[in-house]
């Protein structure tokens, strides 16, 4: 089995890793900064609050349904550092613009009419920036890593992309949005420096015409990938994972604020467990399968996911039924609360269970076609994704409208483990079919 530190000492590795680790803080520290502010100073309402975090997260998904196609083109017949070089110095002038909404917002200068589209606007640019940033990150490993090495590679930025978002979603939850404004600019200048070392990645094959039509590129690149049955049945089980992680990430800061009373320090600090659970079930799998690239522990881990979610479900009824007042907890008064560590712990569990189930499966896309076509494989799971994602941040807005509790909401993201759990059983079926017939 190849070992982390081994790669970390590779530049064929190393640049392309830590651009990505600066591209996961700079998105998570703007969203979260954005959507906590928001949630927390502008709107004072459940029902608002939590539409808001699903139009943004829906802002953000959208381009990845849109554009993927002709990024996987991109990516696949172009020379994929070049394109990071590309992507990564737009963002510089994406967080100049998302920095001037921060900042009007803190003023409380214009605040609907031109602050919250400034900061929406800027969130779809860097959904545009991460649908062409995203099928390089995996789709270059292949190309500059071993073989045996490329599961310990796509759990290592994995895990390495939610350490990212631990400290991007510490820093939004516990600096003033002023400071906010001024690190995205930063990091996205040195996350221009670093890409600038990524070397060269020139496409493997000949090149061909680019399509540019979305639509019809989009259906082409779905059909021509999908005919690989392993691969499909890894799509389709991701695509269903993200739906519900689509559906909780938008549920935490609302559910922080209206039902356990705590303050955005807490709700940063549920999405700081979150993303510690999904690095450490990342590396544990890795370790588990040994670097072979299998569904083998797919459905069992998806299944506990749903388990730990009805867990979390059963402590914040319980957490609603013995609070009473008003006034929010910061998060020492939230620690001395006799269920917060089960919160905690059962947001860990949850998040480690989905790291299991989700770091084999994106080895799967990059493994099981050739190299040439692993970027545009990606691409049409991104798109399927992100479908999907639309899909959980509509659900979501839908049951807010309809006004379902939002503890309610989570028990339904609980049971939606189920579907997962079987996509990931058909999956490993179809890999030891493969592997007889091999």
């Amino acid at each position: 089995m190849t070992t982390t530190p081994h790669l970390l000492r590779q530049r064929r590795f190393l640049p392309l890793f830590v651009t990505q680790l600066l591209n996961a803080f700079n998105d998570n520290l703007y969203k979260n900064a954005m959507v906590l502010f928001v949630v927390y100073s502008v709107y004072n309402s459940e029902a608002a609050e939590a539409q808001f975090s699903a139009i943004a997260s829906g802002l953000f998904i959208l381009p990845f349904f849109l554009l993927s196609a002709l990024s996987g083109q991109l990516a696949d017949m172009r020379d994929k550092a070049r394109i990071i070089r590309t992507v990564k110095l737009a963002e510089i002038f994406i967080m100049l613009c998302g920095a001037t909404g921060l900042v009007l917002a803190w003023h409380g200068t214009l605040t609907h009419v031109l602050a919250i589209p400034l900061m929406l606007a800027a969130l779809f640019a860097m959904g545009i920036h991460s649908t062409f940033f995203g099928p390089i990150k995996y789709a270059i490993l292949p190309q500059h890593l071993q073989k045996d090495e490329v599961l310990a590679g796509t759990g290592l930025v994995e895990a390495g992309t939610y350490i990212a978002i631990l400290f991007g979603t510490i820093l939004a939850g516990w600096i003033p949005v002023e400071w906010a404004a001024v690190c995205v600019v930063f990091t996205a200048l040195v996350g221009y420096l670093t890409s600038r070392q990524v070397p060269p990645a020139e496409p493997v094959g000949e090149k061909q015409a680019i399509d540019r039509h979305i639509l019809r590129s989009s259906i082409k690149l779905i059909r021509d990938t999908m005919h690989e049955r392993e691969v499909f049945l890894a799509i389709m089980a991701i695509s269903f994972f993200w739906t519900i992680g689509a559906v909780l990430f938008i549920q935490f800061p609302p559910l922080a604020k209206n039902v356990l009373l705590a303050s955005k320090e807490v709700a940063s600090l549920f999405l700081v467990m979150f993303s510690i659970g999904v690095a450490a079930g990342s590396v544990s799998i890795n370790a588990l399968l040994k670097g072979r690239v299998s569904a083998r522990y797919a459905p069992a881990s998806v299944i506990a996911m749903g388990v730990f979610v009805a867990g979390f479900w059963m402590v914040c009824r319980a957490w609603q039924a013995g609070t009473t007042g008003t006034d929010l907890m910061d998060v020492s008064e939230f620690l001395s609360h006799p269920l917060a560590f089960a919160v905690l712990g059962m947001l860990l569990l949850i998040a480690i269970a989905g790291g299991m189930f989700v770091v084999p499966l994106y080895a799967f896309l990059t493994t099981k076609v050739d190299p040439g076509q692993a970027a545009r494989t990606i691409a049409a799971n991104n798109i399927v994704n992100s479908g999907a994602m639309v899909a959980g941040s509509l659900l979501a807005v839908g049951l807010s409208a309809l006004n379902v509790p939002l503890t309610e909401q989570v028990l339904l993201s609980g049971g939606m483990c189920l579907i997962s759990a079987w996509l990931g059983y058909v999956l490993y079926k179809a890999e030891k079919q493969g592997c007889g017939k091999a």
